[in-house]
């Protein structure tokens, strides 16, 4: 047969064997190909993507709200920098379609000495860039610990971020190339096997495995959730050290009490158990003969149902006389029933233990969980527990009834909050409000602070020139502005530098007015916000805002007696006594 130009003669039998070695000894079979066996080998990075996702890590190196250590800064770069990657990716194969750039990738190889020098030189400028970079993180670090006091980091510490973001990114980069080798995998199968058109097959691929992707992630969030709700369970048995039962017929748990001591779980014992002693009453209101402060909890294993809780809450108030008292305090729990001892002991010192809070709790979990999980079942137990005891009231004459007060914190003061409508409504039926710490998710908070008066900043807002809400920091800006503040009296305790405040998703692809406006009174590295970057730092920063002195993050402490001071001040109060509950309280 003749064998025309540039055409290729087929392989005789000859020339094959059975084992597939030819005469001249050349092998054709796959598991023994060098250029198979480099196939195989994973991918380098790809340039848009290392240099996308290098500057993403490094951006996550600036300073956020709060300090953080080496760990956090890792974890935070290192998303970081898997997500910017990706982007750079992206971006790369979108702009293959743009002629202009194609011809600029193709110089830029052609003036590259060797395939290892182009991929080696931007693996080292990287891995420099990142080391600077956290040189420098470490002196912003230490700019904001000393500014909080609080224990300055090493550089040589702050180095051991380098080598975990690069783990983090590593794997979450090949996690997202498995996803889609089993998306071509997929779409390989369809074009072969059903026929169908490329583009087809593609789109149901992808949409199929991302599909599959999401089953598992919520087969396994569910199952993670289970884990952890039972492990909260548990840990919902065993007291805090020093709790005993109480004795007295004011607290629930003690003899005479409608829910049993055991049942309390371990956030409602320590909160029955505590409370000012007789001596501390004296001491703080010199001159009125001191009441055991009433404290009614009702937990998650007395009832079944946030109505059946209530329900039960108020016959305990009932039997404690705390209808009787002049305060009564509606306290929504966080996660785990966690009440602020601190809030509820200031209003019982400043009026002499005349007073009743009440709690329930809802759930097992940590606050951060239930905020993200469960949110709906905080808001069932606040509207409930505050129903029922309105109601309650409403048989009452009207000069007999207490000072209705509500207060949460964190998830608790999302839970309070959105037992009502608007400010409106928080007026009409309380005697003033007091939430620390309130989640950017808070309906009627996010409303205010949106609509704050012109010209005052997001974290020190002024709404109506101050006349019935007001926004504080500190104790000073609680009479900010001097203008008259009208009972009842609703007020967000806020700092400018609490994550739990200023944490949204929003902030992934917007910045919040927060960060667009001017510092105001900081002495320490600001925050500036980049794209996606920003959320994560937020998001860490949430796991670091009780990891801070009181009086900065998430720590209110010492400022809840100044804000029920503001609120409810009793008659004549003056800053004096104000001073002298702070002293009783420090002891």
């Amino acid at each position: 047969m003749t064998q025309r130009p540039g055409e290729v003669a087929p392989l005789s039998g000859a020339t094959r064997t059975a084992s597939g070695v030819s005469p001249t000894g050349d092998r054709h079979q796959a598991g023994t190909d060098p250029r198979r066996r480099r196939r195989r080998l994973p991918r380098p990075p790809h340039p848009a993507g290392l240099a996308m996702g290098t500057l993403f890590a490094v951006v996550a190196m600036t300073p956020s709200l709060l300090p953080r250590d080496w760990l956090y800064q890792g974890l935070v770069s290192g998303i970081s920098g898997a997500l910017g990657y990706g982007v750079g990716v992206a971006l790369a194969r979108v702009l293959r379609f743009v002629p202009a750039w194609r011809r600029l990738v193709q110089t830029a190889r052609g003036r590259v000495p060797s395939a290892l020098a182009s991929r080696l030189v931007p693996a080292l400028v990287a891995a420099v860039a990142v080391v600077v970079m956290l040189v420098v993180g470490a002196r912003w670090q230490r700019a904001m610990t000393a500014a909080i006091g609080m224990p300055p980091p090493s550089t040589l510490d702050w180095l051991r971020a380098g080598p975990l973001l690069v783990l983090i990114a590593a794997a979450f980069v090949l996690a997202a190339r498995g996803v889609w080798w089993v998306s071509r995998r997929v779409d390989a199968l369809l074009e072969r096997r059903l026929r169908w058109p490329h583009a087809v097959a593609s789109v149901v691929a992808t949409v199929v495995v991302l599909g599959g992707v999401v089953i598992v992630n919520d087969v396994l969030l569910q199952r993670a959730l289970g884990a952890a709700d039972a492990a909260f369970a548990a840990r919902n048995d065993r007291d805090h050290p020093g709790v005993e039962r109480p004795s007295v017929a004011e607290r629930s748990g003690a003899p005479g009490s409608l829910v049993a001591w055991g049942s309390l779980g371990r956030e409602g014992r320590r909160f029955v158990a505590g409370g000012p002693s007789a001596d501390e009453l004296r001491t703080a209101a010199p001159g009125a003969a001191p009441t055991t402060p009433v404290r009614v909890y009702v937990g998650i294993e007395n009832a079944d149902t946030p109505r059946e809780r209530a329900a039960l809450a108020v016959e305990e108030l009932e039997r404690t006389g705390a209808f009787e008292r002049q305060v009564l305090l509606l306290v929504t729990t966080t996660g785990s029933g966690w009440a602020n001892n601190s809030a509820v002991e200031s209003l019982e010192l400043m009026y002499a233990g005349d007073t009743a809070a009440v709690a329930t709790q809802y759930s097992y979990l940590p606050s951060w969980l239930s905020f993200l999980f469960d949110r709906a079942r905080v808001s069932e137990e606040s509207r409930a527990l505050l129903a029922a005891v309105e109601a309650h009231l409403a048989g009452l004459p009207a000069d007999e009834r207490p000072l209705l007060l509500a207060y949460g914190e964190s998830l608790g003061s999302y839970g309070s909050e959105t037992a009502f409508t608007s400010l409106a409504d928080i007026r009409e039926r309380t005697d003033g409000v007091l939430w620390a710490g309130p989640p950017d998710a808070n309906p009627v908070w996010h409303a205010l602070v949106e609509r704050r008066d012109p010209g005052t900043p997001a974290v020190a807002p002024v709404y109506a020139s101050g006349l019935l809400v007001r926004f504080a920091g500190d104790a000073a800006q609680i009479a900010v502005p001097t203008t008259p503040w009208e009972p009842p009296r609703a007020l967000y305790l806020q700092h400018a530098d609490d994550p739990v405040v200023w944490w949204s998703p929003d902030v992934l692809l917007s910045a919040p007015d927060r960060l667009r406006e001017p510092p105001v009174g900081t002495d320490r590295p600001t925050m500036r916000w980049f794209p996606v970057v920003t959320f994560w730092q937020l998001t860490f920063d949430l796991l670091n805002a009780k990891s801070v002195p009181d009086g900065y993050g998430h720590n209110y402490d010492g400022l809840v007696l100044d804000g029920w001071a503001g609120v409810v001040p009793p008659d004549g109060w003056t800053a004096a006594d104000t001073e002298r509950v702070r002293a009783v309280l420090a002891r």
